[in-house]
């Protein structure tokens, strides 16, 4: 009778207690229920724990210098002198115009490349301090603070590439320290002369886009040329840079007022909405307003805000300078302007694309930007002009259009900056100047300082343009968060390439 119970290996058959037998669980099968009970672990409980701490390298996920190469097996004995490195280099950041996130990472990564683990950064607007705390040691503590500031583009895409060679472990630190006396103490690529006629040229180039005629671009031209030199006697004389900026846009609006009263030299009448309008852009602060934007949205609440009120004072001195020439103006007898009066484009496309591109590589200039970026610049800058252009006729709006065209010249800034070895910051912020609503903040100053019975308005006006420039500043910062993940390859070979050097 037992013997009717058996049945072939591998085979199903009856068992004495009624069930079937069933045969072992294939590999498969075993993979497939490990899998998933791994999956459950990961839904239920985390890798780390909740409370541990985060490592101050994981900050530089997202950054160019990602993955950087750190010194092991000794950290310096001369860890005052590699701190005191890192502070003149953050220091020199800072004065070209870079950004608390930029600046915090490349202290991370040089202090990491350089064998110092035990660090803590603490940055605000005008300092920024370094806490070495090794176990077992006396902790080092050192506080470095920035006194004055420079347009140097060039020197800014200088000092990324010597972080990008030290991140890469070809550069020690008496070469870093050497290289980086050398990029603090060489010269701007463009002369002042220079500088002063690229001021003038924007300004006529961009009266031109805006719909100005051939006159109207020559007397932009000319009053910014004397903006320009009355700022640089101003800076010699130590005026502080509020009185600077209100007494140029003061030069600017009373020029363009005496022109259209009295009439220009070639007997044209040219409106001076679009004079002061050229002559006023490029004294708004676009460079410390991004960075202020970027530090606040990159969790720098201290350094945001106090970027945010120089940027607000800088504001508060064109208004101040413009008022004062209407004010000069209607005590002299001059008519009210009609500041609803609109510009039709005056040259079809095919003219304004380099036009701008003309408009970009001048501001390049002025913000001393290294020569070989500047052509990258300007097809950024009309590739953002396009996207602007584009927008408007699909009727998104005027304050969403120059966003969405800022978040296409972040996103392309980026990827051109890091492909040249330079920071985003240096080719966003010329090629978005030409999306700034000069003529919104014109009108509505005009209404706010002359035409006392429609002050809503001009407030109202105000903050439409306030609106739009902190939606081209959220727009660029957008832009460069946005390729982050396309441009990991290339700050992989950047240092790749630096290793080879």
């Amino acid at each position: 009778m037992a013997g009717m119970n058996k049945t072939p290996e591998g085979r199903r058959g009856p068992q004495t207690d009624g069930l079937p037998r069933t045969e072992p669980m294939s590999a498969m099968q075993v993979r497939q229920n490990a899998a998933a009970r791994r999956m459950l672990r990961r839904l239920v409980q985390g890798e780390n724990p909740p409370t541990a701490p985060l490592s101050i390298v994981d900050r530089l996920a997202g950054s160019p210098y990602a993955n950087p190469m750190i010194q092991v097996g000794g950290v310096d004995a001369s860890a005052r002198k590699t701190i005191d490195f890192a502070l003149k280099l953050a220091e020199s950041m800072f004065r070209y115009g870079a950004g608390a996130l930029e600046v915090e990472t490349s202290i991370i990564a040089v202090t990491a490349a350089l064998g110092l683990k035990n660090i803590e950064v603490d940055i605000t607007n005008q300092s920024v301090a370094i806490n070495y705390a090794p176990k077992d040691q006396t902790p080092l503590s050192l506080l470095r603070v920035v006194r004055s500031w420079t347009n140097n583009y060039a020197g800014l895409a200088e000092v990324h590439q010597l972080v990008t060679d030290i991140v890469a472990g070809g550069v020690g630190r008496e070469e870093a320290a050497r290289r980086l006396e050398e990029i603090t103490h060489s010269a701007k690529p463009f002369p002042r002369w220079m500088v002063t006629v690229a001021f003038g040229v924007f300004s006529a180039v961009f009266v031109a886009v805006l719909g100005g005629g051939i006159a109207a671009s020559g007397i932009a031209f000319l009053s910014n040329l004397l903006v320009s030199l009355l700022a640089r006697q101003l800076g010699r004389w130590r005026t502080p840079d509020f009185f600077i900026t209100a007494s140029c846009s003061f030069v600017v609006t009373i020029v363009a007022l005496l022109l259209w009263r009295f009439g220009s030299p070639v007997g044209i009448t040219i409106a001076p909405a679009i004079v002061v309008v050229g002559g006023i852009l490029l004294l708004l602060p676009t460079g410390r307003l991004v960075s202020s934007v970027q530090d606040a949205i990159n969790g720098f609440p201290v350094t945001a805000a106090g970027r945010f009120l120089s940027t607000m004072l800088t504001f508060g001195a064109l208004v101040s300078g413009i008022a004062v020439g209407f004010v000069v103006g209607a005590m002299t007898g001059m008519q009210s302007i009609d500041v609803t009066e609109t510009f039709p484009p005056r040259y079809p496309l095919w003219v304004l694309v380099p036009l701008v591109a003309i408009a970009v590589v001048a501001i390049g200039v002025t913000e001393q930007t290294s020569a070989k970026l500047l052509l990258p610049t300007a097809a950024v800058g009309v590739v953002g002009h396009l996207v602007l252009i584009g927008g408007t006729e699909l009727g998104i709006g005027p304050r969403f259009a120059p966003a969405l065209a800022a978040v296409v010249i972040g996103l392309l800034a980026r990827v051109v900056a890091l492909r040249m070895g330079a920071p985003q910051l240096v080719v966003a912020v010329p090629a978005a100047l030409i999306l700034l609503p000069g003529l919104t903040i014109f009108r509505s100053m005009y209404v706010l300082t002359i035409e006392e019975q429609e002050i809503l308005m001009g407030a109202g006006g105000m903050l439409n343009a306030g609106a739009i420039v902190l939606g081209v500043a959220a727009g660029i910062v957008l832009g460069d968060t946005l390729a982050r993940p396309l441009t990991r390859s290339l700050a992989s070979n950047e240092r790749r390439r630096a290793r080879r050097r």
